[in-house]
């Protein structure tokens, strides 16, 4: 076990992320590299932040600037 690792898991967490190792047939540093490292690539999946539509206040303070 790393000491980082260690630090960032609460002990609750670092049982259940050791036990997750043992199933997987891993060693813990082993599943938690390749755990941040899938996180890392949903991270770049995730869908890009779609830009709203201006709201109701918005568009009527933008109509009152526009001249007659």
């Amino acid at each position: 076990m790393t000491a980082t690792t260690d630090k960032k898991l609460s002990k609750g967490q670092l049982a259940y992320e050791q036990e997750r190792a043992r199933k997987a047939g891993k060693t813990f540093d082993d599943w938690m590299k390749d755990k941040t490292k899938a996180e890392a690539e949903a991270a770049k999946k995730a869908a890009p932040k779609i830009e709203k539509k201006p709201g109701l206040f918005s568009r009527l303070v933008e109509r009152a600037h526009k001249p007659i």
